[in-house]
């Protein structure tokens, strides 16, 4: 494939990254952005620039499009005096990279051929993995489409993706919009309770810095929480990982298709109402670590980690069990809407555990324990053991109260509480793992 022309459109972040790992690898890439000094610096890079759309797929066999909405794609595709799907090479591969709905995606698919460009061969690859990774091309690819669409591109998709991290997703073009989607579930309640539990700490008057080594060795962990936590507790750290308006997106897609599909969608919807919090606020442009915010004093305008001085145990608990409650039922909503919209389950759980969405519970907990459960149809068995569903609910209770008396909201503790106070109703007295939650999904 080396020397074989690919246009890319969206040089943002990841879009440049992936475009100039492409270059390295020998491929000939003409790059599109609506920010000149973005294509003034592909142009350092060795990558060939367009001043117009239409100059810029012109004879490529590949259109890689990473722009940041489905709006975007749309009005580029689609709409002005010289809409770009004119434009296209006959028989062209169009990789649509975006984070999308399955809906649109789908929708893109149909308009093609009334367009009567049926000829273009669509694939529907989200990527995953942010900008470090994408220029090292070891991304994470959710690819789904025709299979002759994926042979042709199986080359250049490898070249941009980790050896291990590229998932081929049955179903045609939409499921890999929903495989992200399900894995975005996961990393939309993690971003959040990353904020709320080190928001609730620090209401509590806990040093952040024992917080943090104490979570990260727990089974609160998350791969979120790890990641953000350095941002969260710098107000200077650089450079931006993501910004609130991005995960803000990505949430309300899952609300959307959720609503759609008729499937319930309580976890993420309560942190969408936090990012939406926070956009009114003026955080949109923000590192979404930067929400803990909404947590603090308003007198407070970023966690300071010495200033607090208990290393008090059982305060530490309290955040502790808060996350795991949390990540708890993520888990059960991820995994849920997985089956819901017919995803294979080991497949994403591959995918899951070992991407941004991964956690302590969802890896090797109540995740894993659930994705078995999903597989063999038998959800909520009763247990001898202490940490199942009560305890669960006891210790949500019990940092429910402790945040009440320091001011403290929990959107997400809370919702989680309700989650599993209402999957207890449905047991009437019986002792079930925590995983029997997940009957708020599926009942």
């Amino acid at each position: 494939m080396e020397g074989l022309t690919a246009s890319f459109i969206g040089l943002g972040a990841m879009g440049f990254g992936m475009a100039t790992h492409l270059l390295k690898k020998g491929y000939k890439v003409r790059g599109y952005d609506g920010y000149p000094p973005t294509l003034q610096r592909f142009k350092e890079a060795g990558g060939d620039t367009a001043s117009s759309l239409t100059d810029c797929v012109k004879d490529a066999p590949f259109c890689i499009c990473m722009v940041a909405t489905s709006q975007q794609a749309q009005s580029l595709l689609f709409e002005g005096e010289k809409p770009m799907v004119q434009s296209l090479t006959q028989g062209a591969t169009f990789l649509l990279c975006s984070t999308v709905a399955c809906a649109y995606v789908r929708s893109l698919e149909a308009q093609l051929k009334e367009e009567g460009r049926g000829d273009i061969q669509l694939i529907d690859c989200p990527v995953s993995g942010g900008a470090v990774r994408a220029a090292n091309g070891t991304l994470t690819i959710m690819a789904a489409g025709k299979q002759s669409a994926l042979d042709r591109a199986k080359s250049l998709l490898q070249e941009i993706s980790d050896e291990k991290k590229l998932f081929i997703v049955q179903g045609g073009v939409g499921q890999g919009s929903n495989m992200k989607m399900c894995h975005q579930v996961l990393a939309s309640c993690q971003i959040c309770s990353t904020s709320e539990a080190m928001g609730f700490a620090s209401r509590l008057g806990l040093n952040l810095d024992v917080v943090r080594e104490a979570i990260e060795k727990s089974d609160a962990w998350s791969w979120m929480y790890e990641n953000r936590i350095p941002r969260m507790l710098d107000p200077d750290f650089k450079p931006l990982a993501s910004a609130v308006a991005i995960i803000l997106k990505d949430s309300g897609i899952i609300t959307e298709e959720g609503r759609l599909a008729d499937y319930p969608t309580p976890m993420v919807s309560t942190a969408e109402q936090v990012y939406l919090t926070a956009l009114a606020k003026g955080y949109g442009g923000d590192d979404d670590s930067k929400i803990v915010r909404i947590y603090l004093d308003e007198r407070q305008t970023s966690l300071v980690p010495s200033q607090g001085t208990s290393t008090d145990s059982e305060k530490i608990e309290l955040v502790k069990n808060l996350l795991i409650g949390i990540h708890t039922c993520a888990a059960a909503e991820a995994l849920c809407f997985a089956k819901q919209l017919k995803i294979d389950l080991d497949q994403f759980f591959a995918l899951a555990s070992d991407a941004a969405g991964g956690s302590a519970v969802f890896n090797r907990g109540a995740g894993k324990i659930l994705l078995a459960a999903l597989k063999k149809g038998e959800l909520f068995a009763e247990t001898t053991q202490s940490n199942g569903l009560a305890e669960m609910i006891a210790n949500l209770k019990k940092a429910a109260q402790e945040a009440r008396k320091v001011n403290c909201p929990l959107f997400l503790g809370t919702q989680a509480l309700n989650q599993a106070m209402a999957a207890q109703r449905i047991f009437k007295g019986k002792e079930v793992e925590t995983t029997a939650v997940a009957c708020s999904w599926m009942s």
